[in-house]
């Protein structure tokens, strides 16, 4: 199928970045290259670092991409290896670099990469395909604690060992080899009038399993760390989120980089010498306003924070 993917919150994420001539921006989760077209679009010679773990998404981006020339290089891996990447690229620093988490359109439409709660494809779940686990391997051999643990704190899901329970249930029987088969259980774990509210049943279990397949969250403020020891002063980051649980640790990550003194409170004096490495420019996260939420509705979760480098 084609690569189809809406860049949520465009405008406010290219704005952020102040591109300039000459500069060197990196898109860390390039998907389809929409936030890399107005980086690109923004200034005269500006340089591009397109990173992706999905070589679908790489092919698709090179073709989006394609006027831009050798202002455009092309890296498929994942954005935690950044200091890697850059150092591959003979880049000291870079001049500003944007993260667009989760899940792409692409991949939520695309069945068989077993993204969606509302198609049937196998259990995958994979964002890069040459990954080695899939929602598969998980669902059949996690123990029932750990399955009940992932649904918990990475779904926010308060039916999390009940889900659990009836998961080892089933696989006692035949292994869960689909999508439909697990939203199946789902619904049969929840009871009735729990599953009228709010969302599709299966939503937080789907969150849960492909955040643990792909380490999300384990990866993510080690990330942003390394982005910022990247940036020259007075560069930006610029990280849109789409749950809460990536909101949260985003914003405390910017908030620990934004410290200065981090002695205890009683000390009467300074000892420790810690200082601030960037500034917060987003102290409420950017939202999507109603025409974008009207013409995107995947957009209706999205939130963008920014970071300058001091």
């Amino acid at each position: 199928m084609e690569f189809k993917h809406v860049s949520v919150l465009y405008e406010q994420s290219i704005r952020a970045l102040r591109v300039k001539n000459d500069g060197i921006y990196v898109d860390g989760t390039l998907g389809g290259g929409g936030h890399s077209f107005g980086i690109l679009s923004s200034a005269k010679n500006c340089r591009l670092i397109g990173i992706d773990q999905d070589r679908e998404a790489i092919a698709a981006a090179g073709k989006r991409l394609l006027p831009f020339g050798e202002r455009v290089t092309f890296v498929n891996d994942n954005f935690c290896r950044i200091k890697n990447i850059l150092s591959e690229q003979n880049i000291e620093e870079i001049d500003g670099a944007v993260l667009d988490l989760g899940v792409s359109s692409y991949q939520l439409d695309n069945a068989s990469r077993g993204f969606s709660y509302m198609q049937d494809a196998a259990l995958d779940m994979r964002m890069n395909p040459d990954g080695a686990v899939t929602a598969g391997d998980i669902l059949n051999s996690y123990s029932e604690e750990e399955l009940t643990r992932i649904f918990f704190e990475y779904g926010e899901e308060k039916w999390s060992k009940r889900i659990a329970e009836f998961i080892v249930l089933e696989r006692g029987k035949k292994p869960v080899e689909t999508t439909g088969e697990l939203v199946e259980i789902i619904k049969a774990a929840i009871p009735k009038k729990a599953r009228m509210e709010g969302g599709h049943p299966a939503k937080r279990v789907f969150q849960a399993i492909r955040i643990e397949v792909n380490g999300e969250l384990k990866i993510l403020e080690q990330s942003i760390r390394d982005f910022c020891d990247v940036l020259r002063p007075g560069a930006r980051l610029a990280v849109i989120t789409f749950h809460s649980l990536e909101d949260r640790l985003v914003k405390n990550t910017f908030k620990s980089l934004a410290e200065g003194c981090i002695c205890p409170k009683e000390f009467p004096v300074c000892v420790c010498g810690h200082k601030p490495s960037v500034k917060i420019i987003t102290r409420k996260p950017i939202l999507p306003d109603k025409d974008e939420i009207d013409s995107n509705s995947r957009s209706k979760s999205a939130k963008l924070r920014v970071i300058e480098k001091l």
